[in-house]
């Protein structure tokens, strides 16, 4: 009897769980070649579900700064933090710009923006034109364990960057020549310098500088999440002397960058900057005692953008624009970005330009202002 049975049980087992899928199929669908249909529908569905890269895992031949695929040479390196130009209007189009894999544009002095161009996936031959370090350049390093290309920097300064954890790190352009930083001599002094990633990063080889970082902080989603506040095609930024302004390009799906009214374009390429994403950053500014430069009785002093902690922020990607909170919990951590409930908000794949501006209450309204659109 045994014996008998066995079969029995079997049979029990395979026809058990087909007729507990007929039991939720839609009506008429009952045939075991419905049954499959489901079941493959249901398993595509699961696989088509958009899948978040980041903030603390990627695939190994992804670029966590973009959130694209990249060499293993590439990612083995540290990337470059370069200071690029925005002033006078001479400096521009800049060259390379438009390569970097993230840009923070910022306030140097005067109302006027300089930026921090991140470089590691890929860069050109030719960037700049280079000017000198910020304070801010004392918060990217760390988060991004870079080397820092800068023509120099005001003593106060240069101090802070001299005393910091990645002092070995530094690359001053005042102190090299060709491969590595050259002056163009058909540009006016001090806006002619220029320099090459490719061979600063054979150099920083060289002397035992390069190591693969261990990047946490950005996650990335090829569809766009849902809970955006509404669609965003153009955003305008008034920054004190100058203005920027993005405008989504639905067909390519990238934001198109103006400066001052005109075209943004890489002094390289002559194609227009793009951005895949754009984040606008609020965060406390506050003057120093740093003097970064001095006319007759007219003094700048130094800026410091306090990128820790956490702040409020604007994501756009894909014509939608999220309100959001950046987040920088220990100096070793890159900026990430959260829901303003706190969940991750995942950037599109590709380029991101940050835009870091005052806090609301310290901006002047008549010289300064976000209007989206």
């Amino acid at each position: 009897m045994r014996i008998r049975m066995r079969p029995i049980l079997i049979l029990t087992m395979v026809v058990t769980p087909l007729a507990c899928m007929a039991a939720v199929a839609p009506t008429g669908s009952t045939t075991p070649n419905a049954i499959h249909d489901l079941t493959t529908e249901m398993i595509s569905a699961k696989l088509e579900k958009p899948a978040i890269m980041g903030p603390d895992i990627f695939p190994a031949n992804i670029n966590p700064l973009t959130g694209v695929e990249a060499t293993e040479e590439a990612l083995a390196r540290r990337p470059i933090v370069v200071k690029i130009s925005n002033a006078p209007v001479l400096v521009r189009p800049q060259a390379g710009i438009g390569a970097a894999d993230l840009v923070f544009e910022h306030y140097a002095e005067g109302g006027l923006t300089r930026f921090s161009a991140i470089f590691y996936g890929q860069a050109p031959n030719r960037v700049g034109s280079i000017r000198s370090a910020r304070l801010i350049d004392y918060e990217l390093m760390p988060m991004y364990e870079g080397l820092l290309a800068f023509s120099g920097a005001s003593i106060g300064v240069e101090e802070r960057l001299n005393g910091s954890e990645f002092a070995e790190r530094l690359f001053k352009g005042v102190l090299y020549g060709q491969p590595y930083y050259w002056r163009d001599e058909e540009i006016e002094v001090p806006h002619n310098m220029f320099m090459n990633p490719n061979a600063l990063w054979e150099l920083a080889a060289a002397e035992g500088l390069q190591e693969k970082p261990d990047f946490k902080g950005l996650a990335f989603q090829a569809d766009a999440p849902s809970g955006s506040s509404y669609p965003a095609n153009k955003v305008d930024i008034r920054y004190r002397a100058t203005r920027v302004q993005w405008v989504y390009d639905a067909e390519t799906g990238l934001y198109r960058r103006f400066a001052d009214g005109d075209g943004h374009y890489d002094g390289n390429t002559m194609q227009q900057v793009t951005a895949t994403n754009v984040v606008i950053l609020y965060a406390d500014h506050q003057y120093t005692d740093i003097i970064e430069s001095q006319f007759q009785d007219s003094v700048s002093y130094s800026i410091e953008i306090k990128l820790w902690f956490e702040g409020d922020a604007y994501v756009f990607r894909d014509g939608q624009r999220y309100d959001a909170r950046w987040v920088r919990p220990t100096r070793e951590d890159m900026i990430g970005l959260r829901t303003r409930d706190g969940e991750i908000l995942p950037l599109k794949p590709g380029n991101t330009w940050f835009q870091v501006v005052r806090l609301p209450e310290q901006q002047t309204p008549a010289e300064e202002w976000i209007q989206i659109e």
